[in-house]
Parts: structure tokens; C-alpha cells; sequence
């Protein structure tokens, strides 16, 4: 399996949103957030990413951040509330990034959450799958 085929993959240890955001608590606590394959493969050839700075806050179910590809554009919705703790820098060089391995290099932002309890609220893997097919 080469890296684009795991990419396409719905990976474990991951949370989705009903938006195609992707989320991950890492062993700092902190949470990575990106959009999942599937949706960088709706949106296409992406082109341009805006993301906060460091140090904005981001609130659960709001925009963060927009994503154009050569389709169009679409808002990105955090899945947590936080602090943005870092951003991936590299994307404003290489937005393509996110399509060559939106779960790797393409990550977007990484959020220290004020509430974990709200991760409880997004889809895991399995639920993600079945939300995807029907769509």
C-alpha cells in the first residue's frame, strides 16, 4: 500500500466532524486538526490556505479558516473550542499538501482545548464511514 492509498483510508485515532474536519488528541493533550480525505478530494486541487495565527481562539462548530481550491472554496469549522497552539506554516508554501496526505503533511492547526468533553461529539472512524457513504 503506498502512502496515497493509506491516505485514502479512514485512519483509527481520528474524529470527524459532519463538515469533514478531522481531529486528533495527541499525547500532549493538545488536538491536530485538518480535513479529511474525502473531503480534499471533493474540493480538489487545493490552491490557497488561510488559517488563524497562533494564539486566536477557535470556538467548536465555528470557521477557523477557509480552503480554495481550483473548484471552489469552502470554510473550515473547528471541531473543539481552544487556543491555537500551532499552525502548519508549510501549507502556505505547499497548500497541495493537503491533498497529498491530508492526515500527514496536511494537517492545519493544532488547538490546546478548553472542553475534551467536546470530542465526545464527533464521529468516530466506523460512524465517519457510514456518514460518507450515504452522502
Amino acid at each position: 500500500m503506498n502512502s496515497r492509498e493509506e491516505d485514502m483510508q479512514i485512519p483509527e485515532g481520528y474524529l470527524f466532524t459532519d463538515e469533514h474536519e478531522w481531529a486528533r488528541q495527541e499525547d500532549d493533550g493538545t488536538i491536530t486538526i485538518g480535513i479529511s480525505w474525502h473531503a480534499q478530494d471533493l474540493l480538489g486541487d487545493i490552491v490557497y490556505v488561510e488559517l488563524p495565527e497562533e494564539g486566536e481562539a477557535v470556538d467548536a462548530g465555528e470557521e477557523f479558516g477557509v480552503v480554495e481550491s481550483v473548484k471552489a472554496a469552502s470554510d473550515l469549522y473547528s471541531p473543539v473550542s481552544g487556543k491555537v497552539v500551532e499552525v502548519n506554516h508549510g501549507l502556505d508554501d505547499a497548500p497541495e499538501s493537503v491533498n497529498e496526505g491530508p492526515y500527514k503533511q496536511g494537517w492545519m492547526i493544532r488547538v490546546e482545548p478548553s472542553d475534551v468533553t467536546e470530542l465526545e461529539e464527533l464521529m468516530d472512524p466506523e460512524e465517519y464511514a457510514s456518514f460518507v457513504s450515504q452522502e
